[in-house]
């Protein structure tokens, strides 16, 4: 069976873990998302039963599959159906749960299994794999377990199914139930299927309790919640950062060679899934990343700040491509690590400051910004004045091309002008005013430099000619008012040369890698942000239906999308692209006090 992105997400925020439909754990990291891939066969596909990489739990003479998840949660339950009409249920989750008074999350996977019907007989695999798909793991096993030992971590699998018939892959006829715990070197000292019980009915609870105070739209609330707790399963909760996906190396498009580690932190990419979730109450996932970005900002020389961090905030990602690891659907390479880290990109202190303004006005934070953090702020803000001039990687991250960005020039207005807000919010009036007059500088340079009398519109970069989807955003960063005609005139401009049927492309020039063969998803949100501040509703609604359609089974989306067949291409799950659907729901919903 073809490895396809048809894929449910599981995790706690401090693992997580892609299962495909017919219930075998395609994808998961360890200790942590950035870790050793011990299940890897979405970069390792093999034939039913060969192989390492994955754990399944094969139903013998399986005809049909479903799958979904319990509402309102990151439980994900699957049903096999064989040919004699006999089913069984998984249950998969990652525990996640108030105990102690704080958050438990442990580095685990449970996986129930259970009779719905009939005398199904199963098999189990549990193929780990090591050192990045390298090598299989030493084996140990107890009367109730095995231990799978690698380099750089201890898995323990506990069950009360025979450990035989795990270890030797017998097919066994399942009475009742079945319970699998994939965790740390720990003995369980209870029997398993009464503490996976247990952590289940917590778990759903836990989940219930966050999807409750959720703050939400009228119109497509399913939607909404499900992209929600999607954001909330790529936040590491120990140090608040937030990875842009869960995998490496998804290719862009078939065969293109843009295969990127995505495991790691953008300020980018954050700065929108923090303001997502901050319209929609989760202001606890915001304060836990402005801890994580003022750390990081504490510890860059003189105030100048890299575009991706580790998750534990590390400054370093070497970038290498592996041999171990054919690649998804054999398109590698795949590659650890990201080379971005030594980019220059001029638009992350924009980034950071947009992100850390909330901390400064939101009523709802319990330790709200105040002159010592400003001042921290300050450092970002001259080095937003000294480059935004001055060429950059853009926010596509070209490796060879550097030219002075536009969008990058925006988001270094965008620090100097919330730097500003900030003071006079402080009642710093000389540093408010000190950081007015840059912003109105760079405004003006940007307004002379980037403006296109022959395209009638602004362009990707100064003096030129072609343009960029990040330029839908001008509107949205606050740098240009809606009935600007300016803005109206680049939407217009974008939408003739960028737009191919339903779909925007991110540009069309040609980059390192040639001509972008599919659409990057985000890009067409943000022509649906710009078409409903236009009043161009019905247009915008539309292309959120139509986006909406081509999620998977589970609401997901991946970052790119081929525009002729709908597949779904590059690193998954694409937290940029949820954010695109929340931020449009929001938008485009009827409101609640009107919708009835």
């Amino acid at each position: 069976m073809k490895n396809s992105l048809e894929l449910g997400l599981i995790g706690n925020c401090q693992i997580g873990a892609l299962i495909d439909e017919r219930g075998e754990i395609v994808w998961n990291c360890l200790p942590r998302f950035d870790g050793d891939p011990v299940f890897c066969s979405l970069l390792n596909e093999h034939p039913d039963g060969e192989g390492h990489g994955y754990c399944a739990i094969e139903l013998l003479d399986q005809v049909s599959a479903q799958q979904s998840y319990l509402p309102n949660t990151a439980v994900l339950v699957t049903r096999l159906t064989d040919q004699h009409g006999a089913s069984v249920e998984i249950t998969d989750f990652a525990p996640r749960f108030h105990q102690y008074g704080r958050m438990f999350m442990p580095m685990m996977l449970i996986r129930r299994i259970r009779r719905i019907h009939g005398n199904p007989r199963i098999r189990v695999r549990v193929r780990p794999l090591c050192e990045y798909g390298s090598q299989p793991c030493a084996m140990t096993h107890g009367s109730h377990h095995i231990r799978y030992v690698a380099p750089s971590w201890i898995m323990r699998l506990t069950t009360d199914i025979s450990i035989t018939a795990v270890i030797q892959e017998i097919p066994f006829f399942l009475e009742t139930s079945a319970t699998l715990i994939l965790s740390t070197d720990e003995t369980i000292p209870d029997p398993v299927e009464e503490l996976s019980r247990r952590f289940l009915n917590e778990t759903i609870a836990q989940w219930h309790t966050w999807v409750r105070d959720l703050s939400i739209p009228f119109e497509w609330q399913e939607e909404v919640i499900r992209a929600a707790i999607t954001l909330k399963l790529n936040t590491f909760q120990d140090t608040g950062a937030i990875i842009a996906a869960m995998t490496t190396s998804i290719p862009e498009a078939p065969y293109s060679g843009r295969n990127w580690d995505y495991r790691y932190c953008w300020l980018r990419d954050a700065y929108f899934v923090v303001n997502a979730l901050n319209r929609l109450s989760t202001t606890n996932t915001m304060e836990r990343y402005l801890r994580y970005l003022v750390n990081v900002v504490a510890g860059t020389p003189e105030g100048r700040i890299q575009p991706v961090y580790g998750i534990d905030g590390r400054a370093r990602l070497n970038e290498c491509e592996l041999e171990s690891l054919p690649g998804y659907r054999g398109m590698g390479p795949v590659r650890v690590g990201n080379q971005a880290c030594e980019q220059i990109q001029h638009d992350v202190y924009g980034s950071a400051i947009l992100a850390v303004a909330h901390i400064f006005f939101d009523q709802r934070l319990a330790h709200k910004g105040g002159i010592p953090l400003f001042t921290r702020l300050e450092p970002l803000g001259e080095m937003a004045v000294q480059y935004y001039d001055q060429p950059d990687s853009g926010p596509w991250e070209t490796r060879k091309i550097l030219r002075v960005h536009t969008f990058s020039s925006i988001m270094c207005w965008a620090a100097c002008d919330r730097l500003s807000k900030i003071a006079v919010h402080l009642s710093l009036a000389e540093r408010a005013l000190y950081w007015r007059n840059h912003a109105d500088q760079i405004r003006e340079t940007i307004c002379r430099r980037a403006w296109s009398e022959e395209k009638q519109s602004f362009t990707a970069a100064f003096d030129g000619q072609t343009l960029d989807a990040s330029l839908l955003l001008i509107h949205d960063i606050g740098f240009l008012a809606a009935d600007d005609p300016r803005f109206a005139q680049t939407v217009a401009a974008i939408e003739r040369e960028l737009k191919q049927g339903s779909y925007i492309y991110r540009y069309i020039e040609t980059d390192d890698f040639g001509v972008p063969e599919n659409a990057f998803v985000v890009c067409t949100f943000w022509y649906i942000y710009a078409l409903a501040a236009l009043n161009r509703g019905d247009e915008a609604r539309r292309l959120f239906e139509n986006l909406l359609a081509h999620r998977n089974r589970h609401g997901f989306l991946a970052e790119h999308i081929d525009p002729r067949t709908g597949e779904p291409w590059g690193n998954y799950v694409q937290t940029y692209s949820m954010v695109g659907l929340i931020n449009a729901a929001i938008r485009l919903s009827k409101r609640w006090d009107s919708a009835f």
